[in-house]
């Protein structure tokens, strides 16, 4: 027994207190929870303390967190979720029910496979990019149907956003109290300053354009769990509503921060071009990077509390804020257009440089994906148009193409590399997109697969009879375009 936990804690590791078949009891200590995984279910039992972020220092502050934590998490995992339960009689004779007033409260939980958690399936080198296209779907839809903040709230304000992230800084000075450390979060904390007087402005815009949302808050790798083949969220922020309430761009940038910290840059990448490609919400990335410094730091944060309570060393702690130092140096960016025929290999292409990306700062736009959003058509909706008609219609391509400019416009300005993932067939706009490049300084290149006449059928029949893609090509839109293609010139292969 291990006499540093708490009596109660101690009580309930002895099998036999459990209603319900239970060989042994396994205790998962956080920084600020207990959890008792016993037979086929789990008991969640919140610590007795207060923080600056939380506070759990009476009974009924953790009763009303635990009813939080319940309503909360049923929203994306309601099968996981079973009840709030008490816990009866006394610390050294803990009961599961009993007369007169709980002793202390759980969130009882129905256990699930630990192996699948999805930090330890990346630990295991066994994470997919299938996984985070599924992350990605859950994701947007959940926040299309949570609630919006309203505007009248104080929720993703400017100050919202900026106090906790000053928070981390004044909490790891304490918690890190080495000169070297402060040292590199005073740099961390003047580029997260300059940057936040940069990004006010689009910050309060995204409140207006209702993208502050009740989210997860804590979306972590070790908080998604892996059930068959979909992945599943659980174990949101119940205990502080504003670190819940936030930008979705807010969310977004953990997972993809958690990535990089499991060293797997190319499905980081890969995680947030899926969740682009669904929502359209690309303005979000101007706040991607800002966000991600902010987790990093929260990551060091948390690992540094830990440290406090089990007098381990601060190299988890440090390799967050290493983290975020390299955040805030990404490489410079470049433009990388695709050309070629319908069933060439762009988006296989594109998928492989997306998912090797080392620096997991490239994103991509789709012109398949891009015109049925112009359209109003979500990404494997049929148009039904005709060869060169409807969303396919010269003025159509021109709307088109003139999204795709706007869209790489904004992501490179905001330090992104960008590829634009498009037949390109037209001479004049690879130009356009070449221009581009020139005015904003940064290098251009061509992506241009090769397929022969035979596989490019063969490919247009197996995409159409598989389904599930954007495109909409036909093998007379193959037809038309090896008829109009516009083939690239000696001077483009420069």
């Amino acid at each position: 027994m291990d006499e540093t936990l708490p009596p109660l804690i101690q009580s309930l590791l002895e099998p036999q207190r459990y209603p319900h078949a239970v060989v042994q009891v396994e205790l998962v200590q956080t920084h600020i929870s207990w959890v008792l995984l016993a037979g086929e279910l789990a008991y969640k039992i919140k610590k007795p303390l207060r923080l600056p972020f939380l506070d759990f220092s009476t009974l009924a502050l953790r009763h009303v967190c635990c009813q939080d934590e319940l309503r909360l998490n049923r929203r994306f995992s309601p099968e996981l979720y079973l009840g709030v339960v008490g816990i009866f009689h006394s610390a050294q004779d803990p009961r599961w029910s009993g007369e007169g007033p709980p002793i202390e409260y759980a969130v009882q939980m129905r256990r699930f496979d630990d192996a699948m958690r999805l930090d330890r399936v990346c630990a295991r080198g066994q994470l997919q990019p299938q996984h985070l296209s599924d992350l990605a779907e859950t994701l947007v839809a959940f926040h299309a149907a949570t609630a919006v903040a309203p505007l009248a709230s104080r929720f993703g304000s400017t100050r919202e956003i900026i106090a906790p992230a000053r928070d981390n800084f004044h909490d790891l000075r304490q918690l890190l109290p080495q000169a070297a450390v402060h040292t590199r979060l005073a740099a961390l904390q003047a580029w997260t300053e300059a940057q936040f007087l940069q990004l006010a402005p689009l910050m309060e815009a995204r409140k207006q354009g209702g993208w502050v949302r009740e989210c997860h808050g804590d979306l972590h790798l070790a908080n998604l769990v892996l059930m068959g083949t979909r992945v599943r969220m659980f174990d949101c922020i119940e205990f502080n509503e504003d670190l819940r309430w936030i930008d979705v761009a807010n969310e977004i940038a953990f997972p993809y921060v958690d990535l990089l910290a499991h060293d797997q840059p190319g499905l980081a990448s890969w995680f947030v071009n899926e969740v682009l490609s669904r929502s359209g919400d690309c303005a979000s990335v101007q706040l991607l990077r800002f966000y991600a410094v902010y987790r990093a730091l929260v990551r060091a944060k948390v690992a540094a509390i830990r440290m406090a309570q089990t007098h381990d060393d601060s190299a988890e702690a440090l390799a967050h804020i290493a983290l975020a130092e390299r955040l805030v140096a990404p490489p410079p960016a470049r433009l990388l257009i695709t050309h070629g025929l319908s069933g060439c290999g762009k988006t296989v292409a594109s998928n492989a440089l997306l998912q090797t990306d080392a620096q997991a700062s490239t994103l991509r736009v789709r012109s398949d994906v891009e015109r049925k959003r112009l359209y109003g058509l979500t990404l494997t909706q049929h148009s039904g148009s005709a060869t060169g008609a409807g969303i396919y219609a010269a003025d159509a391509h021109l709307r088109t193409y003139t999204r795709l400019h706007m869209l790489a416009e904004m992501l490179l300005r905001a330090g992104w590399s960008v590829i634009v993932d498009a037949t390109f067939l037209r001479r004049a706009d690879r130009d356009a997109f070449r221009r581009l490049a020139q005015d904003i300084g940064v290098p251009f290149a061509i992506l241009a697969p090769q397929a022969t006449p035979v596989q490019l059928r063969e490919r247009i029949r197996a995409r159409r009879a598989q389904g599930g893609d954007a495109s909409e090509a036909t093998l007379e839109v193959l037809e038309q375009q090896m008829r109009t293609v516009e083939p690239l010139g000696p001077d483009e292969f420069v």
